[in-house]
């Protein structure tokens, strides 16, 4: 169980992300074809997962433009979005927002993504959705960068998670 804040007050999650140097757990999630995905779908590839809580939020939303922006240049990356929202929902905001470079995935059908990654808050009006975090795989899936944000109002570390991917 991690401890973390939402403007400041104590929530725990699940667990904890997946350590750096470790293989990291495959899921099951759902594009917005309502096709399910999985590690195996992005063989190959490096991967950067940008976990967030909602993309209905202005600090999910800003990060997601800002990774998005990034993968513009980088053809030997995906970039995994990762909420609870419905894929509907996802593919709505990537239309509005230009965000083409992004493979939205949705827990809309489990939520074991989230227990498995640590990222599952369990207490506190957000229960049952992710904290936030990011998580760069190399492209056999070893985690080579892994970030449970500590304040979900907070961005993440971006300099250093798209410096992990090499």
């Amino acid at each position: 169980m991690a401890t973390i804040t939402l403007r400041g007050n104590t929530i725990h999650t699940a667990g904890t992300p997946p350590a750096v140097g470790n293989q990291a757990p495959d899921f099951v999630l759902v594009d917005g074809k309502l096709a399910n995905k999985s590690l195996a779908d992005f063989a190959g590839k490096k991967k950067l997962l940008s976990i967030v809580p909602s993309l209905d939020t202005p600090v999910c939303a800003l990060s997601t433009k800002k990774f998005n922006d990034h993968a513009k240049s980088r053809s030997d990356t995906v970039l995994l979005l990762i909420s609870a929202d419905l894929p509907f929902a996802q593919g709505r905001f990537c239309t509005a927002e230009g965000t083409t470079n992004v493979v939205p995935l949705s827990m809309m059908r489990s939520r074991q993504f989230a227990k498995d990654y640590g990222v599952l808050i369990e207490d506190g009006p957000l229960a049952g959705i992710t904290a936030r975090a990011v998580v760069v795989l190399d492209a056999n899936n070893k985690v080579l960068y892994s970030e449970l944000v500590p304040e979900i109002a907070q961005e993440p570390n971006y300099e250093t998670a798209l410096k992990a991917l090499g």
